[in-house]
């Protein structure tokens, strides 16, 4: 594996050394945790707590799932999405995600794309499903985020397109992650960890007050058990994505889940996974996704120009890094 001189990247795997306790019978400085299915994805939720704090933590978490899922219809997304054009009332959270996500779709360009729902609706990558090209094309005149109206006063969404469609699925997760936190550290936790899926993000240091150890996966390595970096951290977030996290072949040709919202198909890019440090999960999330669009080389000058930690790995293996980065090789 070749490591350039600018830096490095891989995919993230949470490989904190935290030494758990359980999830029940601990005394109050114990670590414990909570692992559970949700957002299409493992999820563990632990630190320094009261049974109690952890199972409401849990609970919220999994309720942003009923809240903010493109699938479940009756949920705030689901009913933007079948409201015709019309305003609809949501959860004050669900508002300020999507006035949030919107800046990461001018940020980028539009490279991420909040309203990729009319497309991605259209992709089953559980099945192996392909949707016919006819259908994507007729599907991708209704992804626009410029189309997308918050009023966050009044907390309500509007699709300016009716045929347009939410699909919040990139980063909903880095929002979640930092509400967890934020509720956790207002309730006076000083150790704990939120892990959905990729992404990361920690609070204070482990129990023992040594680091937390969140480490990025090797793309090649399918038991997912083998990490290719550390960062090693007492506050903020590590997500990463990659291509391989989702994928499926079919008639001999391999296809993965993160879509590129200017063709309605797979990203093509040399890079198969990136992996952002950043203070908030919610950067993570919006930040990842756009990379793959761009490639490599201009994906490192968009960390650098808007003075991201990142870590980036291509098709053949090489890892990169930005100039100043808190991932160390292992």
């Amino acid at each position: 594996m070749r490591v350039s001189r600018r830096a490095f990247l891989a995919s993230l795997v949470l490989a904190p050394l935290w030494g758990c306790a359980g999830t029940t019978g601990v005394d109050a400085d114990e670590t414990i945790q909570s692992s559970f299915f949700c957002f299409d994805t493992a999820c563990v939720i632990g630190g320094v707590m009261s049974q109690e704090l952890l199972d409401e933590v849990v609970a919220r978490c999994q309720g942003f799932e009923g809240t903010l899922s493109r699938t479940i219809e009756s949920s705030d997304v689901g009913r933007i999405n079948t409201a015709g054009g019309k305003p609809v009332q949501v959860q004050p959270e669900t508002a300020e995600l999507i006035a949030a996500a919107l800046d990461y779709c001018a940020q980028s360009e539009g490279l991420f794309d909040i309203t990729i729902g009319a497309v991605s609706e259209l992709w089953d990558f559980h099945e192996g499903v392909v949707p016919d090209d006819e259908a994507i094309q007729a599907a991708l005149p209704h992804v626009g985020w410029q189309g997308v109206h918050v009023d966050l006063n009044a907390s309500t969404v509007t699709l300016g397109d009716p045929a347009a469609r939410l699909d919040l699925g990139g980063i909903a997760k880095g929002y979640v992650a930092d509400v967890i936190i934020d509720q956790l550290a207002s309730a006076g936790v000083e150790s704990g960890f939120v892990n959905l899926g990729g992404n990361v993000k920690v609070l204070g240091p482990k129990a023992d007050g040594s680091p937390w150890n969140v480490g990025v996966r090797d793309p090649d390595d399918a038991s997912g058990e083998r990490s290719v970096a550390v960062v090693r951290t007492t506050g903020g977030s590590v997500v990463t994505s990659g291509l391989y996290e989702r994928q499926f072949e079919h008639e001999g040709k391999r296809y993965w889940h993160i879509l590129d919202p200017r063709t309605g198909y797979p990203a093509s890019s040399d890079i198969v996974s990136a992996s952002l440090y950043t203070e908030r999960s919610i950067d993570g999330d919006g930040f990842t996704k756009p990379l793959f669009m761009l490639g490599h080389d201009a994906a490192l000058d968009f960390l650098e120009a808007h003075g991201i930690d990142g870590l980036l790995i291509d098709g053949h293996g090489n890892i990169t890094t930005t100039a100043t980065s808190s991932f160390k090789l292992m």
